[in-house]
């Protein structure tokens, strides 16, 4: 079956007060073409997450974000009291040893003081919270592996509808084709009519409309093209990861398409070739969505 290359997947995990946000989507490419912005304490592990989404997306143009929503109480930098007391001990000393008088707004002053509000000390991840994040990890690109189903499914509806268009107009072609012939050879002996000095040997004409009909002939350019159009549902209902293999066999569809239209010399034969191209068109614009 088809899968888009278009997708989309996102999750949600929590782990002590922090909301971890994991979100990745895909565009088309001829391969994988990932890139990733991973917050800092999960940074070590950022060949893991690629090794995960290797593992589930074969192609396409993959972005990866994961970042960290934290909680008010938890975010919020923590007051050095300690150092605050020292430095405050180590001001009044001061003043009194100065004579320093007057009213002294010591809060004010305190809070300025180095390291009084920096956050200092550093996070590590542990083993815990890493299963937490990769449980996370595996979940969002699962929501964009079952997007990109649900759009193949789509993907494949359409196209099947523009393969079974384009054999109609293929079986269409058929009593024009048949009715041509006469044509030809009536166009051709009123031509010579219109010449009353011409003379011509009846079988070297018949030998002659023979090799012209032959010429124009489109029995193998339908066998082919009706081939191809086999191929192509049977490929459909493949395994996931054949639009290359689908945009191949689009362009050999065209192929017999176009050789069909040249040799076309009904206009009602060559409406027809066009409509064909225009279905096969619109088949070769979205097989390049196909994984």
């Amino acid at each position: 079956m088809i899968q888009s290359m278009t997708g989309y997947g996102k999750a949600v995990v929590a782990y002590k007060g922090k909301k971890i946000n994991v979100e990745i989507k895909s565009l088309n490419s001829k391969q994988l073409d990932l890139t990733t912005r991973i917050a800092p304490l999960y940074r070590e592990k950022e060949m893991e997450i690629r090794q995960i989404i290797a593992e589930r997306i074969i192609r396409g143009k993959v972005e990866m974000s994961v970042w960290i929503e934290k909680d008010a109480t938890t975010e919020a930098t923590p007051v050095n009291t300690a150092l605050m007391e020292s430095y405050f001990q180590q001001l009044k000393d001061f003043a009194a040893s100065h004579g320093v008088e007057g009213n002294v707004d010591w809060m004010q002053t305190l809070i300025r003081m180095p390291d009084v509000l920096t956050k200092t000390e550093v996070e590590v991840l542990d083993e815990e919270e890493w299963t937490v994040v990769r449980d996370g990890v595996v979940e969002a690109v699962q929501h964009l592996v079952d997007f990109r189903t649900q759009e193949g499914a789509a993907l494949e509806k359409k196209f099947a509808e523009k393969i079974d268009n384009i054999e109609r107009l293929l079986a269409s072609i058929e009593p024009y084709e048949k009715s041509r012939v006469e044509k030809i050879r009536s166009r051709i002996v009123d031509g010579l009519k219109q010449i009353p000095e011409a003379e011509y040997d009846k079988n070297r004409l018949e030998q002659e409309l023979i090799y012209y009909i032959e010429k124009l002939d489109i029995s193998e350019e339908k066998q082919r093209l009706t081939n191809h159009l086999k191929y192509f549902r049977e490929t459909m209902a493949d395994a996931a990861g054949q639009g290359k293999k689908l945009g191949f066999i689009a362009q050999e569809m065209g192929r017999e398409i176009n050789t069909t239209g040249s040799k076309s010399n009904l206009a009602e034969m060559q409406n027809i070739v066009v409509m064909m191209k225009d279905e096969l068109e619109q088949i070769k614009e979205q097989v390049l969505n196909a994984l």
